[in-house]
């Protein structure tokens, strides 16, 4: 699985799951899915045990730490890759560009985020 399936899947638990498509055999029609209800990722994320000692919402290793993701330079240099910066060096910049991408990426997958944590 990747790194951003990690956190995503760690932020929308098993609703995660269910955005994606199940196969439907050739005989039957296309039923129409029920809409995937969105999840407010911060209030999500605020009520893992930790959450109020790290800084989350602005760092990318608090983020990863707090999902259990292992946070060292090797993994977010692959999730930056995996989100389209082939170009990722670890800098405090790339740091922030590269919660800002996850984050929203998260919406663009169903997550309720606010606007200051996206780009």
């Amino acid at each position: 699985m990747s790194i951003f399936g990690k956190i995503k899947n760690a932020i929308f638990g098993g609703e995660a799951k269910a955005a994606e498509p199940a196969a439907i055999p050739m005989e039957e029609a296309p039923k129409e899915r029920a809409a995937i209800s969105e999840v407010d990722v911060t209030a999500r994320l605020d009520n893992i045990p930790g959450a109020d000692k790290l800084n989350w919402r602005t760092s990318i290793v608090d983020l990863m730490k707090l999902v259990q993701i292992d946070a060292s330079y090797e993994n977010r240099k692959a999730l930056a890759i995996e989100l389209g910066n082939a170009d990722y060096s670890g800098s405090a910049e790339d740091n922030i560009a590269l919660h800002k991408r996850v984050m929203s990426e998260i919406a663009a997958n169903g997550g309720i985020v606010p606007a200051e944590l996206k780009d």
